[in-house]
């Protein structure tokens, strides 16, 4: 499965850059939330975590859901309580990259059409794969815009731009609205240069540009408004203002200017 062997990927180049932090970059805020890389790495342990739970121990994963989706305190004690506890400071990098291979080789010996259940609606293996690599890309960036380090990013974004075009309906229903029109086409340029397209159900409205700043918009790792990609059409431009392809409560981009370096 590409997906699974994209996630593998996507978690060692941002392991090796992990390893350049100093310690006390550990606990300087990013502008993620003003969470600490540790936070963010916290984060996606956690989730990967819940991913390998879901997939090997349903009973247990449908349990610790309840507990955490419960009012009472009790419950929510509980819950913290089945949690992994977190190292503290950069040791939590190698924690949670220990524990990411283990997701990884999970993922790649199931069947990509199997079903995974999840916090939000159950998905397929190949999906579970996709939505941990944009996890892991989208905060990755956290902490590169802290230290406004530069990136390489690699055509596996592929999955993630595909990801954000699939979830057009989504980003609507998820705050109760219904899609101003038709999904838009989307038309983006890979970082190889590669021109991907999706040719959505209204040619008069479409995005345009590069699939690197899509995949920061949709992931609202960055405003529409700074970046360059080309937006035609209300439709297109109420989604692009909001668009949201990751699971949860509905979640506003950055502020203008809030993260607007490259």
């Amino acid at each position: 499965m590409q997906q699974a062997d994209d996630l593998l990927a996507e978690g060692k180049d941002f392991y090796a850059f992990l390893k350049t932090l100093n310690e006390e970059d550990w606990s300087k805020p990013t502008p993620f939330k003003g969470w600490t890389p540790h936070d963010v790495v916290g984060h996606l342990h956690m989730g990967d975590w819940l991913a390998v739970l879901s997939m090997t121990d349903e009973p247990a994963f449908d349990a610790l859901l309840e507990k955490r989706r419960s009012t009472s305190e009790q419950q929510q004690r509980e819950a913290e309580e089945l949690s992994p506890a977190l190292a503290a400071g950069s040791a939590i990098r190698d924690q949670w990259w220990g524990y990411f291979e283990r997701l990884c080789a999970e993922l790649a010996e199931r069947d990509p059409k199997g079903r995974v259940k999840w916090v939000g609606p159950s998905m397929s293996v190949r999906m579970c794969a996709t939505a941990r690599q944009m996890e892991t890309w989208a905060h990755a960036q956290d902490i590169y815009d802290m230290l406004h380090a530069p990136r390489v990013h690699f055509d596996r974004i592929r999955n993630i731009a595909e990801l954000g075009v699939r979830t057009f309906g989504w980003t609507f229903a998820n705050r109760k609205m219904q899609p101003p029109g038709p999904a838009p086409a989307v038309r983006i340029t890979a970082p190889s240069g590669e021109l991907w397209s999706w040719d959505g159900e209204d040619g008069s409205s479409y995005v345009e540009g590069s699939a690197l700043e899509f995949c920061q918009v949709v992931t609202q790792g960055r405003n529409i408004g700074d970046v360059n990609l080309t937006v035609v059409g209300d439709t297109a431009q109420q989604w692009m203002a909001i668009a949201q392809c990751f699971a949860g409560d509905p979640k506003d981009p950055p502020a203008p200017g809030e993260r607007a370096w490259a």
